[in-house]
């Protein structure tokens, strides 16, 4: 029977544990949170957008990104749905493709991978942090504490060091490079942005659905649509979190970072300038604050005037076609500098991480190191907003999981 060690208790590591011992391995899982599973029941927002029913490496950003399919290929959404009936949890998939634990609670998942591992015979080690990993006499040993341990397998599975808050460190990235693998550099995603602008500070609390477009280098990269949320330190909203990939990879290759916000996304610009002459021309004594107030929210029309050097009180009646013109424009691309991201500790994910092209992505096992195996988000592999960091965690731990316990 084959021994393992299984370093991490997230998502791939719960799964990997799981297919391993349900494979007739006997499993340890090293965890040094008190329990397993912080970060699942953080997950959105507490309910745990668990997949996404149409995962596909596209959807995934890495060096390699098509590393990816083969796992996705393997553990598809019904394959998974009955997995998940096999550990008592039903779930619940929306139109959009992201799919919840039927309660709509993420502590559901937590208590099914929990109960399942045990009953499989796992051996879960909380509050166990491993502080050195080493290949001795044909075994690997896991150092915890003053504790020695010899196994026949390992599985990384520490995950990246997006939300420290819940445990997440650089641990993995350390015990990949004591082993010879490559560390691709790493960078917050699904993270808040950091604005270079005096006003956005301002309209914090600001909140409107709005289209915002990405430009790296003064190019564009990006354009989403979605909710956006002016903060003290910059700009949130998922609409954010859906173009902080590219901007954080961006940014860590010290180039030009910039959004351009389009306040009006349902109007295109012809449209919306018919739209204002025509506002204009039925209420022209009104002031352009007054008219503005029924477009776009309140807090950000004075910074929006001053970028035009226009008065808030002055009449419609009165303004210049160059000031509507020069109006229109800026409420369509409104520009603003990115300088960072809001960093690690408030980022869902991580991207890069281990290099992928020294790991089968058909076992998930080390190409350098024969049982030494990887899965879940140390490696560089990061995917959107939506569930799909999941479906890599789970697909890429079932694998791996499956493959140490032959």
């Amino acid at each position: 029977m084959n021994t393992i060690a299984i370093i991490g208790g997230g998502a791939a590591g719960l799964m990997a544990a799981l297919s391993a011992a349900r494979a007739g391995a006997d499993v340890t899982i090293y965890e040094h949170n008190a329990s397993v599973g912080k970060k699942i029941l953080a997950s959105g927002n507490g309910r745990c957008n668990i997949i996404n029913t149409s995962a596909c490496s596209d959807d995934y950003a890495g060096a390699n990104p098509q590393f990816a399919q083969y796992a996705l290929e393997q553990l598809p959404y019904a394959a998974f749905e009955t997995f998940c009936h096999s550990i008592g949890l039903l779930l619940d998939s929306k139109e959009d493709g992201r799919c919840y634990p039927l309660s709509n609670e993420a502590k559901a998942v937590l208590i099914a991978f929990k109960s399942a591992v045990t009953e499989a015979g796992v051996k879960v080690l909380t509050e166990k942090k491993v502080t050195a990993l080493f290949k001795e006499k044909g075994r690997f040993v896991v150092q915890s504490d003053q504790e020695k341990k010899s196994y026949d397998k390992v599985l990384i599975a520490t995950g990246s060091e997006a939300a420290p808050q819940l445990g997440a460190s650089a641990d993995g990235y350390h015990f990949a490079k004591s082993f010879g693998h490559d560390i691709i550099p790493t960078y917050p995603s699904l993270v808040q942005l950091q604005l270079n602008s005096k006003i956005h500070s301002k309209m914090a609390g600001v909140k409107t659905h709005a289209e915002v477009t990405l430009y790296v280098n003064n190019k564009p990269k990006e354009k989403v649509r979605g909710d956006i949320l002016f903060a003290s330190y910059g700009i949130s909203g998922l609409a954010i979190l859906d173009i902080s990939q590219k901007a954080s990879y961006a940014l860590m290759k010290k180039q030009r970072v910039e959004i351009g916000i389009n306040l009006l996304p349902r109007f295109d610009a012809q449209t919306l300038s018919a739209t204002m002459e025509k506002l204009f021309s039925s209420v022209p004594n009104h002031s352009i604050e007054a008219v503005l107030s029924t477009l776009i929210p309140a807090k950000t029309i004075v910074h929006l005037l001053e970028e035009t050097a226009i008065k808030p009180m002055t009449a419609v009646s009165r303004l210049l076609p160059k000031e509507i013109k020069k109006l229109t424009c800026l409420i369509q691309d409104w520009r603003f500098e990115v300088t960072d991201t809001h960093g690690f500790k408030h980022a869902e994910v991580s991207g890069g991480g281990v290099a992928t092209a020294q790991i089968n992505d058909k076992t998930m096992e080390s190409k350098l190191v024969k049982g030494l195996y990887f899965a879940g988000e140390v490696l560089d592999v990061v995917g959107r907003r939506g569930g799909y960091n999941f479906n890599f965690a789970w697909a890429s731990g079932m694998i791996a999981g499956k493959e140490m316990g032959k």
